[in-house]
């Protein structure tokens, strides 16, 4: 009679010693989103008091044009920082 062996479930890979992000990129992360948040906040239209009324002071602002923009663009610069900034090597 032949007996019939019971395959073992496969093992779980375990997590490396080192992981691929540390705290500190998850920091910087997000501190890249509340950048690239408060600049799309900035950038959003306001509710003007008479639609009817075409208001350039209000669309064409220097927060809109050019701030908001500029924090979108920083977010994006610290996002990727934070992608790349490899963790300080600990000193034993």
């Amino acid at each position: 009679m032949a007996t019939v062996k019971k395959q073992q479930p496969a093992k779980a890979a375990k997590s490396p010693a080192n992981p691929l992000f540390t705290r500190d990129n998850y920091i910087w992360m997000l501190a890249g989103v509340a950048v690239m948040t408060l600049g799309f906040i900035l950038m959003a239209g306001g509710k003007s008091a008479d639609p009817t009324k075409f208001n350039d002071d209000e669309i064409y602002s220097t927060t809109r044009i050019t701030i908001a923009p500029i924090l979108i663009m920083a977010g994006f610069v610290i996002e990727i920082f934070a992608i790349m900034r490899k963790p300080k090597s600990e000193q034993v």
